[in-house]
């Protein structure tokens, strides 16, 4: 991997560790320390492998940067005692009787403990979803605004306000009880999968699909999994989900990468193992008494992993999207189900449920349109497909669209 490449690779997947290890040892009132030290290793990092190049084992010494500039931070500082702040003094002076640890143990308690400590009750859902996604998945502010349909200056506003909220609520980042996981766990697993959903529906890079994001999540969920006190029915769901998903990846993206439509997709290029993994983690989905979204949207997921085109296949699909709108209803899952009603019913029954959702800003619902009205109404098709390539905002996707205009 090109050094250009690396960073930004090790970035996102190293940041979030290195922060959550050291706000666990200094505590929420040194988050931003935290944040620098972390940032500051990367710029090290930038600054030396250009001239020295890439060392034999490159997330080791990032993790001895940081743990020396996190050693250096605080002796700097209890030099002058007088004019520090009581809780950075008990930091201090206790940094020698116990050193950094960046084991592969403590960087997974830290996540998961930061994890549940950012969903705290007293911070808003969306302040919760916002600080997991800067903290603990190394997102942009760019990106988490995309991820809200929202603009960078609101989501600083809700990420300062967060912070301030862990301060004053003395937020210790420690395992909650039994009964405070349940309550918190639907904010730990809808950041999940906001940021799968950022790598599959790519949005805010250039990029049709950025596998690294989706691997990320999976593996965020695979550490709840792991930890016998989150190990839930709805998080085998979610991780099930994502496998479906992930199987499909190279089929979806063809050589030019650009996306390939689900019925233009080779099947052969499905990963069996990937398939296989998400049937084991939907049986294990399948105790309780609690029927979660993310257990319809495994099963719907399940569907789209069988070869066979049969109306039984998508009668099935479009009955668990009628399960799902009902418990949460959400726009996206309304154009999927409209889809599905499609290949069930007909397109002309789908235009009719399709123009009622009314999505003007959506590029995916005005190419579901033209789709649907291929075959049908050329012209009309066309101007959907049209109204699609202005809202687009990745190059590859607008090239998928265009090769539908040209056909026609």
């Amino acid at each position: 991997m090109a050094n250009e490449e690396l960073i930004p690779h090790l970035f996102r997947t190293e940041y979030r560790k290195i922060v959550s290890v050291l706000v666990r040892r200094f505590g929420f009132d040194q988050i931003e320390t935290a944040e620098d030290i972390a940032s500051d290793t990367f710029l090290t990092a930038a600054q030396t492998w250009g001239y020295e190049g890439v060392p034999p084992n490159p997330t080791a010494w990032l993790y001895t940067v940081a743990k020396n500039k996190a050693k250096n931070y605080l002796q700097r500082h209890s030099v002058f005692e007088k004019n520090v702040t009581p809780e950075l003094q008990n930091t201090a002076s206790s940094f020698s009787e116990q050193e950094i640890d960046l084991s592969p143990h403590n960087i997974n308690d830290s996540q998961l403990q930061m994890m549940f400590a950012i969903c705290h009750p007293s911070i808003p859902p969306e302040s919760q979803v916002g600080l997991s996604l800067r903290i603990l998945c190394g997102f942009g502010i760019e990106e988490i605004a995309d991820a809200f349909l929202t603009n960078k200056e609101t989501i600083n506003k809700r990420l300062f306000r967060a912070r301030i909220k862990l301060r004053e609520e003395k937020i210790v980042i420690e395992f909650p009880n039994p009964a405070e996981i349940d309550k918190r766990l639907e904010t730990v697993l809808t950041t999940i999968y906001l940021l799968f959903s950022e790598g599959y529906y790519s949005t805010s890079q250039n990029a049709t699909l950025r596998k690294d994001l989706c691997f990320e999540a999976m593996r965020l969920c695979t550490m709840l999994i792991e930890n016998e006190q989150t190990n839930k029915p709805q998080v085998n769901a979610l991780l099930a989900l994502m496998c479906f998903h992930a199987s499909r990846f190279d089929a979806r993206i063809d050589q030019n990468g650009e996306l390939v439509l689900y019925q233009d997709q080779d099947t052969n290029l499905w990963n069996a193992e990937l398939i296989s993994r998400g049937g084991y983690f939907l049986h294990h989905a399948a105790t309780g008494s609690k029927l979660s979204k993310y257990h319809l949207e495994a099963a719907i997921a399940y569907w789209h992993t069988q070869k066979e085109d049969t109306k039984e296949k998508w009668e099935n699909i479009l009955q668990l999207y009628n399960q799902l709108l009902q418990i949460e209803y959400s726009p996206i899952a309304a154009l999927n189900r409209t889809f599905a009603l499609s290949r069930a019913n007909g397109k002309q029954e789908a235009i009719i449920e399709a123009e009622k959702l009314k999505l003007p800003d959506n590029h995916f619902y005005f190419t579901l349109l033209g789709e649907l009205y291929s075959g049908l109404d050329d012209a009309k098709a066309k101007e959907h497909f049209a109204k699609a390539l202005l809202l687009t905002k990745t190059e590859n996707d607008k090239k998928a669209i265009q090769k539908k205009v040209d056909k026609l």
